[in-house]
């Protein structure tokens, strides 16, 4: 195994996690930790012309110039590289590599900027770097594709070109017919490089395949301490280098985990999960299928459902205003039909409006809001859930991931059912259109309790106290009522959603007397 370098990707497919945020401190303790594992290329990060500075915390670099104040003390036993996506960073822009403190340029491109994209490996091999060519999404290339990009590489002659597996959906056969036609066709001298996702769970069984291949050509292979990435995250640089025996010295990526990245995690973790594996299923950019699972209204086999409706040509590249059409039709198409409407209204005319929300507060005012949903001028909602304390007049439904559990807990319920059209319960005393009800903010635009507010405030209601409303805290234990099993949301995400939450309850406070009467982050 001796013709295997392994390159670590932290700092760069990890900043995904993290917007590239690791600080200062933190990104020389893993430069210098990678160099003491022995790990024979450290990638730095990105060097791009699509932020407008430089900030010392972040391994998204303006200038060439930045990158190279941080490795100035670089090791002898290390290749230093940094990656350029096609199209972030003009060819004039790049200086000589006089100075030999950045080593190597890995050169991201799409298949439709193939051509472009070697012209500018050219430039940078003259401009003295070592050039990696990293063609995204390397499965989507037929055999033929394939191996007249490789004949074009050869004309570059680059230090190293790559199979990338951008989706993480690659398996063994796969790998292995990539493989036998770059290694076949590929000239002498240039190393193989395989760069993977952990979607399907196989990053860590790929390698394995890829250095059991006989071949006398040099590989290299991708991988980023605790596989931090996006999504399904990498594959793992502590596992695979104990691959290679005492070659690399494993203690300093574990205090890089136990110090630095274990935080990193708990505030926006990654690794499998059933969103990332139907996004390399359908073979599509895992940001689709982010998307979707951040919205915790769907199914997963909404969510498949969803993915079969995407034109083939949209699946590679994320448009967010395509996914955000396919599924705001979807909800609306899904059930459309709206019946009954009046009849919620006139029981709740000239009536105060109680709504339960399944916040972590409700465990400790339950008195509270018994008592006050048993006053003769209320009428009470539970949204999402059997509210066991306190039977409330209604159970508000807006979330088709609620659908199964209110099917089975309404059997016993003397409440009246009040679903929005995209969640299919048979028979609701009422149905309210999913369309008239969603808002204008993206990180809550059909969060349950907001809709119900808007049908309330819209309905006339003149004064609306809720409970169980508390917004999100970063510790998960804090979210949910034991009457109700949460959805686990991350980090990143939770005070977009509290601010939407104030956002959208402010402007609604402007038509109604809304009262909070359990502690919550909603302002």
């Amino acid at each position: 195994m001796d013709n295997i370098s392994i390159l670590d990707c932290t700092l760069r497919d990890g900043g995904y996690c993290n917007k590239w945020r690791f600080g200062h401190s933190n990104i020389e303790t893993i430069i210098n930790g990678l160099e003491t594992s022995g790990i024979d290329i450290i990638e730095c990060g990105y060097i791009t012309q699509k932020i407008s500075s430089y900030d010392e915390d972040v391994t998204k670099y303006r200038t060439f110039a930045d990158l190279e104040e941080l490795i100035k003390d670089k090791k002898k036993n290390a290749m230093y590289v940094a990656m350029i996506n096609f199209g972030e960073f003009s060819p004039e822009d790049i200086p000589d590599n006089k100075a030999g403190l950045i080593d190597g340029i890995r050169l991201a491109f799409h298949k439709k900027n193939a051509d472009a994209a070697l012209e500018m490996c050219g430039i940078l091999k003259e401009k003295g770097y070592a050039v990696f060519v990293q063609p995204m999404l390397t499965l989507s290339y037929s055999d033929s594709e394939f191996i007249e990009l490789i004949k074009s590489i050869n004309r570059v002659k680059p230090y190293a070109a790559y199979i990338v597996d951008s989706f993480g959906s690659m398996n063994a056969n796969d790998l292995m017919r990539l493989f036998y036609l770059a290694d076949n066709n590929l000239s002498d001298g240039i190393k193989l490089g395989f760069h993977s996702h952990n979607n399907l769970q196989l990053a860590y069984s790929n390698a394995q395949t890829l250095i059991s291949m006989p071949t006398e050509r040099k590989l290299i292979i991708d991988s980023s301490i605790m596989g931090m990435g996006r999504g399904a995250g990498n594959l793992n640089s502590e596992l695979i280098i104990q691959r290679f025996g005492d070659r690399y010295y494993i203690v300093p990526m574990l205090k890089i985990i136990d110090e630095i990245l274990g935080n990193f995690y708990k505030q926006n973790y990654w690794g499998y999960s059933l969103a990332n594996y139907l996004s390399a299923t359908y073979n599509l950019h895992p940001n689709y299928a982010h998307y979707l699972d951040d919205k915790d209204t769907l199914s997963f086999e909404n969510m498949n459902d969803i993915f079969s409706l995407m034109s083939d040509e949209k699946r590679f590249e994320f448009d967010k205003g395509y996914i955000e059409r396919i599924y705001y039709d979807f909800m609306e198409r899904r059930n459309s039909e709206s019946f009954n409407i009046d009849k919620v209204t006139e029981l709740i005319a000239g009536k105060n409006v109680l709504v339960i929300a399944p916040g972590k507060s409700i465990d400790d005012y339950s008195d509270e809001i018994a008592q006050l949903a048993a006053s003769p001028d209320m009428v009470s909602f539970s949204v999402n859930f059997y509210c066991p304390f306190c039977e409330s007049d209604f159970i508000f439904v807006g979330n088709i991931k609620r659908e199964r559990e209110i099917k089975e807990r309404f059997k016993n319920s003397n409440s009246k059912l009040v679903a929005v059209s995209n969640v299919s319960i048979p028979s609701p005393f009422a149905k309210l259109p999913y369309a008239d009800l969603i808002n204008e903010n993206e990180a809550v635009s059909d969060n349950s309790c907001l809709m119900l507010l808007k049908f309330l405030v819209g309905a006339g209601v003149k004064k609306i106290f809720i409970a169980g409303m508390d917004g999100y805290s970063y510790n998960r234990e804090e979210n949910y009522s034991r009457y109700q099993t949460g959805f686990i949301k991350r980090s990143k995400d939770i005070d977009a959603i509290n601010k939407g939450l104030s956002d959208i309850v402010g402007k609604l406070s402007k038509k109604a007397d809304i009262r909070f009467i359990t502690p919550t982050l909603v302002k």
